[in-house]
């Protein structure tokens, strides 16, 4: 078996496809994509398969090997998203060919559904209690909320006190709910560690990425200030990226992204080295179907992750959803808060193509948007 082709899709709502083909018809699909940058990451597939054309699709580690170590600069977010969606597809190829689902080539399932969480608010969370009850109506027992609008170095009190406010509307709706609280990099460490501290009564399962992951060291100052659980690792993509953060304990969940960090082959082992230190496992996924069914097969061989964030419904899809793309949108089977591990071969979900190709005539340029503060200088979003 060759690879003889691969195309791409750039498809609303800001998700990029590609598909991989093969001489014996067998196809796989992967979600490379780095959100707002997906033109960027197509061109470094583009260039990545010119390596792969003519070879067996099977031998995934060595070919992993040479996207990574055949580039004398390696690494960060384009390259190791574009390397992660290939990864995906060549994955879903070899489980079609052995007719097993990914997890199974990976050792076997530990668990038989994973938990998952919705997101509730936008960028700017408001009315957050009245979507929180909505997800608990829905059956889910676990929702994730921005904290915070943009906020300075040193910053008025008063956004402390909104963001507990909106988290307290949460907590409100169950004592009991999984709130995850994504500070999104917004908050910088003077005014994280103010914030933690005011969120402590209400009892967060996880506060996610307090401080940019270049300020990671500033961890160890939050977590003096709070015993909520510390998320953080949706900005880094490789097990050298990780290996400090979890050397030095500054976290007790990482999030890394299987379409930003490396695909399966490397969020496996990052999720694995993690498991060594005692620290959980929660990947990051405000991604598309395949991104999604990539997440759940590695979830499902991995002891520590615990949680799947999923996008249906996120603030972000607009045009498509989740399952838009799926031929069977039953394939994940939401119930009470755990989706099922989709056991057909290769990732267990089937690409309805006709729909991806009328999708991607209309294609996106998705950007985040660009915050100011009041005296004009850049925010983080």
């Amino acid at each position: 078996m060759k690879i003889t082709g691969f195309k791409l899709y750039q498809v609303p709502p800001r998700w990029l496809f590609l598909k991989i083909e093969t001489d014996e018809g067998l196809v796989g699909w992967g979600e490379p994509v780095i959100e707002g940058r997906a033109a960027t990451v197509a061109t470094a597939v583009q260039e990545l398969m010119g390596s792969l054309l003519g070879k067996s699709p099977l031998p995934i580690e060595d070919h992993w090997n040479v996207m990574y170590r055949g580039g004398f600069y390696r690494g960060g977010p384009i390259l190791m998203s574009a390397i992660a969606g290939i990864d995906q597809a060549l994955w879903d190829i070899k489980g079609k060919f052995f007719n097993a689902p990914v997890y199974e080539l990976l050792g076997g399932k530990v668990r038989d559904t994973m938990r998952v969480y919705s997101w509730i608010g936008g960028d700017r969370p408001h009315d957050v209690g009245l979507a929180a009850q909505g997800m608990v109506d829905k059956g889910f027992t676990a929702v994730k909320m921005n904290a915070t609008d943009e906020m300075g170095y040193l910053d008025s009190h008063a956004k402390i006190d909104a963001a507990v406010a909106r988290i307290a509307a949460v907590r409100a709706v169950d004592p009991y709910l999984g709130i995850g609280v994504d500070f999104h990099g917004r908050v910088h460490k003077p005014m994280a560690k103010m914030l933690a501290r005011e969120l402590e009564p209400f009892k967060p399962m996880f506060i996610e990425e307090p401080v940019l992951a270049e300020n990671n060291e500033a961890l160890r100052d939050i977590a003096r200030h709070t015993t909520i659980p510390i998320a953080t690792g949706e900005r880094m993509f490789s097990r050298w990226d990780f290996k400090k953060l979890l050397i030095e304990g500054y976290a007790d969940i990482i999030q890394p992204d299987l379409s930003h960090a490396g695909g399966i082959t490397e969020c496996k082992k990052i999720i694995s080295m993690a498991e060594a230190f005692d620290v959980a496992a929660a990947p990051h996924c405000p991604l598309g179907p395949i991104a999604l069914a990539a997440c759940l097969q590695v979830d499902a061989t991995c002891h520590n992750a615990f949680i799947q964030e999923q996008s249906l419904g996120i603030h972000y899809n607009v045009g498509n959803d989740l399952l838009d793309y799926l031929v069977d949108p039953t394939v994940f089977e939401y119930h009470n808060g755990y989706a099922n591990i989709p056991g057909g071969p290769g990732l267990g979900i089937e690409i309805n193509e006709e729909y991806v190709r009328q999708r991607a005539l209309i294609g996106h340029d998705w950007k985040n948007p660009i915050w100011r503060n009041p005296d004009g200088s850049v925010a983080e979003w």
